[in-house]
């Protein structure tokens, strides 16, 4: 059985991945952004390896969650799930960046460089990810008009090819990324027209399973099949900037 870290886990589709795994005999360590919600797990306290808080707006919380993690021990696998979506105006976090990138792309990015290395990864993208802009100028739209979607899917952009950056530098990871569909989560909204039920079954398989196709690497995946990203995060040299622009925004780099 595997030990698996699944980051925003207090609710929708961390929840549902937490759930899953442990009904498989897995010991899964959950995460809540604060004691509140932390609170709220103890539906699946009892049956978890162990419960982290932090907050992954704030560099300082995520680098000390990934600290608490490592204490616990290894991870074999790695689930990063949480996210925000649209946000009506730019808002900023204590170390000065936009909530959204703050938490849908450099904290999935400071995790990845601190946590001891697993033996399989797995990024929360969307496929929004294609309405990306590739332009690496302005991450923390400080120049550009704030468009809430447009930021959303700029932040899906960047972690997918995260995704694919760590599978091309780390031969001896797994790391993929997922298009969980649109829920009806809380992020979601009730409207939306996917199927909640599978909304975690991809990314619990690709931490997990012992099916040779869940050990791939590199691949964008969604409902358990290969989907063709946006071109722009199959290049090398695109990955490689967006590594190093991540590294620069948050002083940390990301270990060969």
């Amino acid at each position: 059985m595997a030990r698996i870290f699944i980051t925003g886990s207090t609710q929708g589709l961390g929840l549902a991945a937490a759930r899953a795994l442990i009904a498989q005999g897995h010991d899964v360590v959950v995460h809540a952004r604060n004691p509140e919600r932390a609170a709220a797990l103890e539906e699946v306290a009892v049956s978890a390896a162990g419960i982290v808080v932090g907050d992954l707006a704030s560099h300082a919380e995520t680098l000390a969650l990934a600290d608490e993690v490592n204490e616990i021990g290894r991870m074999d696998a790695v689930i990063h799930n949480a996210g925000v979506y649209t946000e009506r105006q730019r808002t900023t976090t204590a170390d000065g960046h936009a909530h959204v990138l703050a938490v849908n792309v450099l904290a999935p990015y400071l995790l990845t460089a601190r946590l001891t290395r697993p033996s399989r990864v797995v990024y929360l993208s969307s496929g929004m990810h294609r309405s990306g802009s590739p332009s690496l100028d302005d991450l923390e739209w400080t120049r550009r008009r704030w468009d809430s979607y447009g930021a959303y899917s700029d932040s899906k952009l960047l972690v997918t090819a995260l995704a694919l950056a760590v599978a091309r530098r780390w031969p001896g990871v797994s790391s993929n990324a997922v298009d969980p569909g649109w829920v009806p989560t809380r992020m979601g909204g009730p409207g939306a027209p996917d199927d909640l039920e599978l909304g975690h079954v991809t990314q619990a398989w690709l931490a997990a399973s012992d099916d040779d196709e869940a050990q791939a690497t590199g691949g964008y995946w969604h409902h358990q099949r290969l989907r063709e990203p946006a071109a722009v995060v199959l290049d090398p040299a695109f990955q490689d900037k967006v590594v190093e622009e991540l590294a620069r925004l948050t002083g940390v780099r990301l270990p060969d």
